[in-house]
């Protein structure tokens, strides 16, 4: 009886199957495997309530699927890695995993090199209720990908890395929509090297929301022109990186109306002319990221567009651009909504640049400053402007130092204010209190020993203190020799 259990000390005996698996969803994923070796019943109960599933696809483990999988009955959710030094599970163990876990609805793939097109065939043909699907570094090719697009019906979310099974040239079979087009909603592609072929999944899939290319090879613009022939596509986000994209593709794409969110990063083909045309026909566009990579083809000329245009912009964030303060002065003025902002890497932003943004971001929440020429002073402003920031990063300035972090502690002491100036002054203590500096410390004057500034004197006190301290050591080791000469006589 449940009243002679609980007087041995066992108190969870009362608590339902049902209520003990919802405990369990509650606590990590190592707090569940402790729990499980506590009893039979806890065993049980954890393993059938367990949806979230990873595991180490190596050979090694084929054995072991059976008594897995039978513990596991209800596992929703798997992940499959392999690491590079071991041969992977093969089709026959996919295909066993695919009949145990018939309501899988997301699976990931990683490092599963003896995969084939069977083994997605049978994948495919026994989890129909597949909505998410990711593979890094498999070999099976467009056979496999279209078995599980004409299988999955579901599938909303496809990403694919580094499949090495479509490596044909222009013999590489094309990758289709299948009963997968309606349903499809966001696509992934990366470090693929006959990404093409993926082309008319991309056209055909007219739900789609999220499109993500990421260092594929091959020319894009003709992709984006037939996308942009259908009406309105409905394309929310997309990225591109590293891609050969040009002008006339960013133009395709500022056809697509409801454009939210454009990350361009290391396209050296595009320019302000692209920019400008996305600015200007996509007028909701809330998110930006470019990253010009140096080349100077951005500049102000794309930021007075978006700044005349873009009116929902919440997030601009800058890489290798260097825009003058006429780019920069028509951001802080026209973005009234701009939350976030980040400007890195770029050679014409200094204290006037960032004096504007300060005097006319009334929005901005969050700045990130890095590799940029700025002083303490531009950053001091910050101190009575932006009203509603809460949080400033400086990295890799030289012109800034942690004096200011204590200015604008002062003003605002809400604000978090993250410095690499405190990290780069504290090494350079360490190094000159380490154990060399402390053993001829006796020897060096207090004056010599200065903490490190961003003036150009830093060059000749580092120098006159390494001096005396090599002076210092040549001394000590001349007494201690004369010192050991004298005993030696006595």
């Amino acid at each position: 009886p449940a009243e002679d259990v609980i007087s041995e000390g066992d108190r969870t005996a009362v608590i339902p199957d049902d209520c003990l698996a919802l405990i369990f969803q509650f606590l990590s994923s190592g707090d569940r495997r402790r729990c499980s070796l506590i009893c039979r019943r806890w065993l049980a109960v954890e393993g059938q309530s367990r949806q979230r599933l990873a595991l180490n696809a190596s050979g090694e483990v084929s054995l072991h699927l059976p008594a897995i999988f039978t513990r596991f009955d209800s596992v929703t959710k798997l992940a499959l890695r392999c690491d590079r030094k071991s041969v992977s599970i093969n089709d026959d163990d996919l295909s066993l995993i695919s009949q145990r876990c018939r309501n899988l609805t997301r699976l990931k793939l990683r490092g599963c090199r003896e995969l084939s097109d069977l083994g997605m065939l049978a994948l495919a043909r026994n989890c129909k209720s597949l909505r998410k699907f990711s593979c890094g570094s498999c070999n099976f090719g467009a056979k496999g990908m279209n078995a599980l697009l004409n299988n999955c019906s579901s599938l909303e979310e496809l990403s694919v890395k580094r499949l090495r099974g479509i490596n044909d040239g222009s013999m590489a079979e094309p990758v289709v929509p299948g009963v997968a087009g309606p349903s499809l909603r966001s696509i992934t592609l990366k470090e693929l090297y006959n990404g093409q072929c993926f082309a008319p999944l991309v056209i055909g899939s007219k739900n789609l929301k999220s499109l993500k290319i990421l260092k594929c090879l091959g020319d894009w613009d003709g992709l984006f022109a037939a996308i942009a022939e259908r009406r309105k596509s409905g394309l929310t986000e997309i990225h591109l990186e590293r891609l050969q994209v040009s002008d006339s593709g960013l133009i395709a794409i500022s056809k697509f109306p409801y454009l939210d969110t454009f990350h361009l990063v290391k396209a050296p083909d595009c320019s302000d002319q692209g920019i400008s045309a996305i600015a200007d026909n996509c007028k909701l566009l809330r998110k930006l990221h470019i990253d010009g990579w140096r080349t100077n083809r951005i500049g102000d000329e794309g930021l007075i567009s978006i700044a005349a245009n873009s009116v929902n912009l919440v997030e601009l964030v800058l890489i290798g651009v260097n825009p003058t303060s006429v780019g920069m002065t028509a951001i802080s003025s026209k973005c009234r909504k701009l939350e976030r902002l980040a400007l890195c890497g770029s050679e014409s932003i200094g204290d006037p640049e960032i004096s504007c943004i300060s005097a006319k971001c009334h929005s901005l929440k969050k700045l990130c400053i890095k590799c940029c020429r700025v002083t303490d002073a531009g950053v001091e402003t910050f101190a009575f402007g932006c009203p509603n920031l809460v949080k400033v990063k400086v990295k890799k300035c030289k012109g800034v130092t942690s004096e200011v972090r204590e200015l604008l502690k002062s003003r605002r002491p809400s604000l978090a204010v993250t410095l690499d100036a405190d990290e780069i002054e504290a090494e350079a203590a360490e190094t000159i209190l380490s154990d060399d500096a402390a053993d001829v410390a006796p020897v060096a004057s207090p004056e010599d020993i200065e903490a490190p500034s961003t003036s150009h004197g830093t060059t000749t006190t580092t120098s006159k203190l390494r001096f005396d301290m090599f002076a210092g050591r040549v001394l000590v080791a001349c007494a201690f020799q004369r010192l050991a000469a004298r005993n030696n006589s006595s």
